[in-house]
């Protein structure tokens, strides 16, 4: 303030001041370097880009793990009584990154950041066969959308899972490897490691997880009953108890899309360019008062799916990178023409924009984060909800100004394609199953079991024949490998996106939230740049109580599927709810 003299610092805040400078511009840089040699890793596998890398891997290890600042942040955080909240913040962020790869035991880190590599590659350059034919992930989901030959669903559904026994190894030794990284700086396992970014122990991370699932119940069993009953019809079977996995059209049943007909869009879809879609979704961004992407997004991203005839592999699974913990944001996707690919542009890019809104001096590069890891996600979430929504898609012009939406079937597929039997997949099978193998060491010759147990108690899926120990069934699921212990991280963000939109739709946009337009809204934009702009210098339960008026609560999700229930109870009637 004029004319009042500034506080002198206290010895204490001058020393972690003197520290953090040090340690923010190393990890940026090693960051960087990391990062670029990751992307050209997932970007194009080759022998000399895992090796390139690693080497970068070892490099970041070598600052973020060093044992000195180690014992600096902890001597710090002794004192954290005479510390700025926002210095406390970066010292404990700080130590989470040291525990990733810990140099009190480099032979330990080497080794792990070897693994993770091969891991990668092996992922990244698998080729999966149907027929002794390669068959890449984009035609095996397009197969199993369209497809109504269930022989040929199952010859599908089981190539998706070829890549199992080949990744289980790498899996099987990072385990261990995982865990002992983790165990360096007094964290009980890999699972706990995780979780302390959110501030909870895995107890509390697991019951959360739970509570979810006993409070959609309800919604769920309903959601069940009419899914089996419907594709009995479609297939001409009788219905069974549980749903064959192969009769659904995602490879893992985590979400049930292309099931309500009169919600399918993909067909307004068809004249619309790749390069439309990713645009697009760019400009509903600019329309809420954000800037427009750097130019380097479209320079250096890698969008649209392989040429045919190219030899190059990639990773097929949609990612958003904060490259330099600057302007350098890249995206790595597969774009085609169909509505998947629109909801999935958008979610990406609500990464891009996140990243945007925290660069800025206030937050220090180790902040450069969202509130928790859910918060990234459930604004890439929130955003692919409302480019679902009707009046943005007649925004648009991809359906007709004078269409009549079918109101149920499109809540409906809300519930089944982006929602419900998700929750029952990231915080049943995914985070159980993970929790199981880090922090209560599951045997690897009982981690087929075990998943398939989840899958069929949690989900009410069953596998279309015997899926013994021979297969890896969860290692087919990219974040088994390279994001491990986060998957929670998705139904706590799916939790979160509908508390976000109930907001903007009733307080800023005024419009019933199963019907809105976020299209333009500058006032929606402000929200949500509010929430993200602080990066993770605060609390993410006091950023959520500020921005919504409330707890972490799937009351807002609840209310949003209100109508839908009425509905399935009512087609429902005579029949037997769930599976038990």
């Amino acid at each position: 303030m004029p004319g009042v003299a500034a506080q002198p610092l206290s010895p204490v805040q001058e020393r972690a001041n003197r520290f953090l400078e040090l340690v923010n511009a190393a990890f940026q840089a090693l960051y960087r370097v990391e990062s670029e040699a990751q992307w050209a890793a997932a970007t194009d596998v080759t022998p000399a880009h895992d090796a390139a890398s690693e080497i970068a891997g070892k490099a970041r290890a070598a600052f973020t793990g060093n044992p000195a600042l180690i014992r600096e942040a902890k001597a710090l955080l002794q004192q954290r009584d005479q510390l700025a909240p926002v210095t406390v913040r970066q010292l404990e962020r700080a130590l989470l990154n040291a525990a990733e790869g810990p140099m009190t035991n480099p032979d330990l880190v080497a080794a792990r950041i070897a693994a993770e590599t091969q891991q990668a590659s092996t992922l990244n350059s698998f080729t999966f066969r149907l027929n002794d034919k390669p068959i890449t992930a984009n035609e095996i989901d397009n197969l199993l959308q369209s497809s109504t030959n269930l022989t040929e669903r199952r010859a599908v559904w089981e190539a998706s899972k070829q890549s199992g026994p080949a990744l289980k190894p790498g899996l099987v030794k990072l385990q261990g490897l995982r865990n002992g990284v983790a165990r360096e700086l007094g964290h009980a396992d890999y699972f706990a490691l995780q979780v302390a970014g959110y501030g909870m122990s895995t107890d509390e991370m697991l019951q959360l997880q739970e509570d979810f699932m006993r409070q959609l119940k309800p919604l769920y069993v309903q959601l069940h009953t009419w899914v089996k009953h419907e594709l009995a019809r479609k297939y001409g079977q009788p219905v069974p108890k549980r749903i064959p996995a192969h009769w659904l059209n995602n490879r893992w049943s985590q979400n049930w899309v292309g099931i309500v007909e009169a919600a399918n869009l993909d067909s307004r879809f068809k004249d619309k360019s790749p390069e439309w879609i990713v645009k697009t979704a760019e400009q509903f961004y600019t329309g809420l008062g954000f800037a427009r992407l750097p130019a380097t997004f479209w320079s250096l991203s890698d969008l649209y799916p392989v040429k045919a005839g190219e030899t190059r592999k990639k990773n097929t699974h949609a990612s958003c990178w904060h490259v330099d913990l600057n302007e350098d944001i890249r995206s790595l996707m597969s774009v085609e023409s169909n509505s998947q690919w629109f909801e999935t542009s958008h979610h990406e890019l609500g990464h891009g924009y996140y990243f945007i809104s925290y660069t800025r001096p206030e937050v220090p590069p180790l902040l450069r984060i969202g509130a928790n890891p859910a918060f990234h996600e459930g604004m890439g979430e929130l955003i692919s909800l409302a480019s679902g929504q009707v009046p943005y898609l007649k925004s648009l012009g991809v359906l007709p100004a004078d269409y009549q939406a079918d109101d149920t079937a499109f809540l409906l597929n809300d519930a089944l394609a982006n929602s419900v039997p998700f929750i029952f997949w990231s915080s049943g099978t995914m985070t159980h199953w993970e929790a199981d193998v880090y922090a209560k060491n599951l045997s690897p010759d009982r981690w087929n079991a075990r998943w398939w147990q989840y899958v069929k108690e949690l989900q009410g899926v069953e596998p279309p024949g015997e899926r013994g120990e021979e297969f890896c069934d969860p290692a087919t699921k990219t974040h088994i490998n390279d994001t491990p212990a986060y998957y929670y991280s998705y139904a706590i963000a799916t939790v979160l996106k509908f508390q976000f939109h109930d907001h903007t739709a009733r307080k800023i946009l005024q419009q019933p939230p199963q019907n809105c337009n976020y299209a333009n809204n500058q006032a929606a934009g402000a929200f949500l740049k509010r929430i993200m702009e602080k990066g993770g210098t605060e609390d993410w339960s006091k950023v959520l109580r500020e921005a919504t008026g409330e707890d972490l609560s799937t009351r807002a999700m609840v209310d949003y599927f209100k109508p839908l229930m009425a509905w399935l109870q009512e087609q429902n009637k005579g029949r037997k709810i769930g599976w038990d």
